[in-house]
């Protein structure tokens, strides 16, 4: 009775705390221009109060298709994403009734994709009904429209800017990452290992979890929605736990994917085509190669981080681990992950298969979460420091972009390059009074770096 009382609860609690958590409300701006006390590089934080921002992931679009809004995730209204804009810093809340997992922003419409799940009162005739799996909706909404409505304050209800563009049934098991494919009419998700098992061929054997985290064993699956009339398909079945799903903006039905172990993977990186066809690793690597954070950078190009973070004693024969304060240092993960072998920021080619490493810190953990520029111009990334490198991929020259960014942040800064190739999203503690609450930080490629004729 207790935990009925409880559920009741939560669930009014929920109507009143978003009673006035209206789509489209906005925000004064705290836009500030820091100058990084190391390297001198300005930066421009677009959020400066400690109200739980952090970015997108670094797989997705971070702004969207006009260039002049970023969306983020923020607890300025508790379950609700937020858009700032870029030259003014003014922001807009852009959801209501909340959401879950990835958001996804389209390049080429002024559309915004997330998943929820539907808010149905469990509250029927003083009964409670009992948890299992969910239903999951999966939403669009017209930022165009909202953005126009919020500037002139004439705000309508959601459901004029928000569509639901179908639901998935609760047996699927949906949940976690969403993509967005690149003709922008089909969205991918993770269904859970039920659903994946009914898709399996019968002979294919379980992977069984690896590492120390105790993660990776499968099955797991991949299917999509259409998002303009709601049909559901299924792509592909694989015998391990899947990560993060991410999709080719350039090619439509192009999906890369990862075996997720929290740690180092058997094979961290995968593709396939939106039919089911095609399956494969990306970059097949080898044991000693410590794989991670892979993210599409152009229509040809995937970035990975091949880690170079473990001491080599670290692995010896007594198997003594090395304490830190970043994941990866146990003994049990094997014997990847250290310097004896190449290590880097590479670029993997998804036409040719080829691999170029492209660079490599000096010491510390070396590049951790990557991007690029889809001009093929820039490579980016950070390290366990938090600090952010710039690589011109044509000279291989790399320069400490920022620093300072502190370590005991509530997250990584998660490098994004902007579509133009001019600047460079991140999420930094930087501001932080509590050293841990983030917000979002905007790096500008150099001038004279930008100028650069080849």
């Amino acid at each position: 009775m207790k935990q009925h009382i409880l559920i009741v609860l939560s669930s009014l609690l929920f109507v009143f705390s978003n009673a006035n958590a209206q789509i489209g409300k906005r925000f004064p701006s705290e836009k500030k221009v820091v100058k990084d006390p190391v390297t001198g590089t300005m930066l421009t934080f677009l959020t400066s109060k400690p109200m739980g921002d952090n970015k997108i992931y670094q797989t997705h679009n971070q702004w969207t298709s006009d260039g002049e809004w970023l969306i983020f995730r923020s607890n300025r209204v508790e379950g609700e994403a937020m858009a700032v804009h870029e030259k003014t810093g003014e922001m807009v809340q852009v959801t209501e009734g909340g959401y879950t997992g990835m958001l996804n922003v389209a390049r080429n419409s002024m559309k915004l994709f997330f998943m929820r799940k539907p808010f149905n009162n469990s509250v029927k005739n003083n009964k409670v009904s009992k948890p299992q799996q969910e239903a999951m909706q999966i939403v669009e909404v017209d930022l165009e429209k909202l953005f126009a409505d919020s500037k002139i304050g004439k705000l309508k209800k959601a459901e004029a800017y928000q569509r639901i563009c179908g639901t998935i049934k609760p047996e699927m098991g949906a949940g976690g990452d969403l993509a967005l494919d690149g003709d922008e009419n089909w969205a991918y998700f993770r269904v859970g290992k039920e659903e994946a098992a009914r898709h399996l061929a019968a002979d294919v054997k379980l992977e069984e979890s690896y590492g120390p985290r105790k993660m990776g064993a499968g099955p797991a699956g991949i299917a999509a929605m259409n998002v303009h009339t709601g049909e559901i398909k299924y792509v592909v079945s694989v015998p391990f736990q899947i990560g993060h799903i991410q999709t080719n903006p350039w090619v439509a039905g192009e999906i890369i994917f990862c075996w997720e172990t929290g740690g180092k993977s058997p094979q961290r990186t995968w593709t396939v085509m939106s039919d089911g066809t095609g399956l494969r690793p990306l970059y097949p690597e080898s044991e000693y190669e410590w794989v991670t954070h892979e993210a599409v950078i152009s229509k040809d190009e995937v970035a990975i981080a091949i880690m170079g973070h473990r001491k080599i004693q670290s692995i010896d024969t007594t198997g003594t681990a090395v304490s830190g304060a970043n994941p990866g240092q146990e003994a049990a993960w094997g014997v990847s992950g250290t310097r004896e072998k190449p290590t880097g920021l590479a670029i993997v080619n998804l036409r040719t298969r080829e691999m170029r490493i492209e660079g490599q810190t000096e010491k510390g953990s070396g590049l951790w979460h990557v991007s690029g520029s889809p001009d093929g111009r820039w490579a980016v990334g950070d390290d366990f420091s938090r600090s952010i490198y710039l690589i011109d991929r044509h000279t291989h020259e790399m320069i400490l972009l920022s620093t300072g960014h502190k370590v005991t942040a509530s997250d990584h800064p998660h490098p994004t390059m902007s579509p133009d190739g001019t600047k460079i999203q991140i999420q930094s503690a930087m501001l932080s009074e509590d050293n841990r609450s983030m917000n979002i930080c905007i790096i500008s490629v150099p001038e004279d770096w930008l100028k650069r004729k080849y």
